[in-house]
């Protein structure tokens, strides 16, 4: 078999703090790392789903008798095939079907599978599946699908999904103390994660009856829990390994093609492969949800705001995903980072025949830091005060009080990160004489009439780790043996490197708790415990938690072995604080194995109040602070982002490298969302589905960055780090329309930002 993940043997200098290069950088530059879409085994078919060109539609009948007819077709199978349960979903919900059973929720929901000895032959036999439908009118309005009791119930359920209110203090009191109200109604698009590596697996039937799956996916274990019961198959049948993962954000959380090649690989008796294309991925995989917010807010002319009511409405399209939990953390982060006495919140998230939305970075609470951030630089223009100045004034701090009642107990120092912001050197003036400078660039739409420059800023608050009284864990074993004549660490945990670096923090890890050079990072599989997702910015802080801890047990063990007190590891040597350099590894471990697995939980967190909203539902919180520059073209729309500055605390850094490749990229995809990333839905089906007409920013849209990183240790967390992958993506957009707005005066409540939203036309 090509392509199939190998141990990573990583060597050398590098521990915690410092920033080795990653051990597959090389090979991704290269073109030499194997994805998920490179593998290769001899004698598999090729997978195709056939996906509905309706949003919303009856299925009369299906006849697949000329498609299973065509030379070279194997399998041709339907939701009357699924060996198990019919169902599937995230988060338990199970509302999924694995492929439709007599009516459609969504363009491109999964309907019949072919398994063909080619890709174009599976192609061909998808076009002669004949269906008959009755196409029915989709439910598209989110707000009438929430407030509307005569709006039809999307697939009979309730409407909303959920509603999480979130209240403090007195509201209506506050208002009639307030000096100053200002309110906006605000929208976000539906944003794609566009991660560069389409969705692809492959699946080989066992002779055991069960299948070795070879995915790129974001959590095994929670794919696990939902293939198994579908194809009537116990977990220790399913066999899943990592393959290698082009880029994830969110979307590889839900299942695409997992149970789909599974099952045409157990009919078949043939290992079969699926690979999704650019149009269909846009269909395989869930999106940021759009939101449609009111804010409004009271304040004294001080800029010292009373209160904020607040209503955040989330569109979750046909099924559940992680609808549920995104509301959860738009409705506790509604009024981001700021000391607010009295709030009222609505978050609600409902079902539509809009394409399914779920987990993105930033989940939630991007929606939210766009509004609440909006509503920042109206209240200070309402006061006459500077933008950073309202911040600071409002700015939440050690001790302060959120709006779900949850007390900030680690050190968040956001006044004087703001400061710190503000601070920095500007970019110089506009150098028109350069045509690359300008909006447009090179294509001269401009030579500078016209072109406006403007600043603006944004503070983001992101949760990190998961929420609400779920019980995060992550996994890790760790195994030190002599190799060769030199002391070697195995790694193996179940966590997805989707290319956030995390076998090289784990290496790092590895070294620095058994001062060791030698480490070699074990193919992330389900034959060692649950790690959770590669997602809430989590896994630094919760594997990097598990491997310390399985560090922690075997150093534990080989110094046992020891009578001397005072031990540590330091190149290798046992070292004593009173006796000096007592022996080496090698020495002491002979021909023994030391082999250790354990389990790290963060802190507890609670459930929101259903009522209420109140509980300490986070275990961790980051805080991200950008300014950003821009140059607009106010005759023709364009935008240039000039430059971007950030502040950060991330606790304690882990490796510099990585983490600024974190904040840059989180940066670069708020910048899409801020001013080009929008998939077009019109009735239900989407008008962009390919990277020729959904834009992402490139290189020549990145400007240059300056990154202040802070380092406040969170005494709960290992090493005292903090999540740093996702507060960026938060604050970079709205800081980006604040500098539109501060460049042409334009109230601007919609992002993506389009040329027709700054010329009126």
């Amino acid at each position: 078999m090509r392509g199939t993940p190998e141990l990573i043997t990583v060597r050398g200098a590098g521990g915690v703090g410092e920033s080795p290069l990653r051990p597959d950088g090389t090979l991704k530059v290269t073109g030499e790392f194997a994805y998920a879409s490179d593998l290769w085994i001899d004698g598999m078919l090729w997978g195709a789903t056939l996906r509905s060109p309706h949003p919303r539609a009856r299925i009369l009948a299906i006849d697949i008798g000329e498609a299973l007819a065509q030379p070279g077709v194997h399998a041709v199978l339907t939701h009357e095939d699924v060996p198990g349960r019919k169902h599937y979903g995230l988060d338990h919900t199970w509302d999924q079907p694995v492929l439709a059973i007599g009516e459609v929720r969504h363009q491109g929901e999964p309907i019949a599978l072919v398994a063909a000895d080619h890709p174009e032959t599976a192609r061909r036999a998808l076009k002669k599946i004949a269906i008959e439908w009755e196409v029915l009118e989709p439910l598209t309005d989110a707000r009438r699908a929430a407030f509307d009791r005569s709006y039809p119930q999307v697939q009979e359920r309730p409407n909303p999904a959920r509603h999480q209110p979130v209240r403090m203090g007195d509201v209506e009191e506050a208002k009639r103390l307030a000096e100053v109200v200002v309110s906006g109604t605000f929208e976000v698009g539906i944003q794609d994660q566009a991660f560069l590596g389409p969705e692809s697996g492959l699946a080989v039937p066992a002779e055991d009856g069960g299948v070795d799956l070879y995915v790129a996916t974001q959590w095994m274990h929670n794919d696990l829990k939902q293939i198994g019961p579908c194809l009537g198959l116990p977990e220790e049948k399913i066999r899943m390994t990592l393959s290698g993962v082009g880029g994830a954000f969110g979307g590889r959380e839900d299942l695409s093609m997992q149970i789909h090649a599974a099952m045409l690989a157990m009919r078949t008796g043939r290992p079969v492969k699926m690979v999704y294309d650019r149009h269909e991925s846009f269909f395989g995989h869930v999106h940021r949800h759009p939101a449609e917010m009111r804010y409004e807010y009271g304040a004294l002319k001080t800029g010292e705001i009373l209160y904020a009511d607040v209503e955040i409405l989330l569109d979750g399209g046909a099924y559940t995903s992680a609808t549920l939990n995104v509301v959860g953390n738009a409705a506790s982060l509604g009024v981001g980072p700021y000391a607010i006495p009295n709030i009222s919140i609505d978050a609600y998230g409902v079902y539509t025949n809009n394409p399914p939305c779920g987990a993105m970075r930033g989940f939630g609470a991007v929606q939210a830091c766009f509004a609440y951030e909006s509503m920042m630089d109206k209240v200070a223009a309402a006061c006459g005060l500077d933008p950073v100045t309202v911040r600071q004034i409002n700015a939440a701090s050690q001790g302060t009080k959120l709006a779900t009642g949850q007390v900030l107990w680690a050190p968040l120092p956001m006044a004087e990160m703001l400061e710190q912001a503000r601070t920095l050197p500007l970019p110089a003036p506009l150098d028109a004489s350069d045509i690359r400078n300008l909006p447009g660039g090179a294509s001269q739409t401009t030579h500078g009439e016209g072109v406006r420059r403007g600043v603006g800023y944004g503070v983001g608050l992101k949760n990190i780790c998961f929420s609400e009284g779920y019980d995060d864990y992550s996994t890790a074993r760790v195994r030190l043996e002599v190799i060769g004549g030199e002391a070697t660490a195995l790694v193996h945990t179940a966590a997805a490197e989707v290319g956030q670096g995390l076998v090289t923090v784990e290496a790092q890890i590895a070294r620095t708790e058994l001062g060791i050079e030698r480490v070699v990072i074990h193919p992330a599989d389900n034959q060692v415990g649950d790690a959770g997702s590669s997602s809430a910015s989590r896994q630094t802080y919760m594997t990097g938690g598990a491997v310390k801890a399985a560090c922690e047990a075997v150093r534990e063990q080989l110094f046992e072995r020891l009578d001397h007190d005072d031990l540590s590891l330091v190149g290798g040597k046992i070292v004593s604080a009173s006796a000096g350099v007592i022996a080496s590894i090698e020495e002491v471990l002979g021909d023994d194995v030391i082999e250790e697995t354990r389990e790290y939980h963060h802190e507890p967190t609670t459930g929101m109040d259903k009522v209420t909203g109140q509980g300490d539902s986070h275990t961790q919180l980051a805080l991200c602070v950008h300014r950003a520059v821009v140059d607009v073209d106010v005759e023709l729309g364009l935008v240039k982002v000039v430059e971007l500055a950030a502040v950060q605390d991330v606790g304690r850094i882990i490796n510099r490298l990585s983490l600024e490749g974190q904040i840059h990229g989180g940066s670069a995809q708020g910048l899409g969302l801020a001013v080009m990333e929008e998939i077009v839905v019109r009735d239900g089906v989407v008008r962009n589905p390919s990277f020729t007409d959904y834009l992402i920013p490139t290189i020549q849209d990145m400007p240059p960055m300056r990154l202040e990183i802070l380092e406040n240790a969170d005494p709960r967390a290992p090493y005292g780090l903090r999540g740093a992958g996702e507060p960026p993506t938060l604050s970079s957009t709205p800081a980006i329309v604040a500098a539109i707005r501060d460049a042409t005066g334009l109230a601007l409540t919609r992002v993506p930002v389009r040329p027709e939203h700054i010329t009126g036309e």
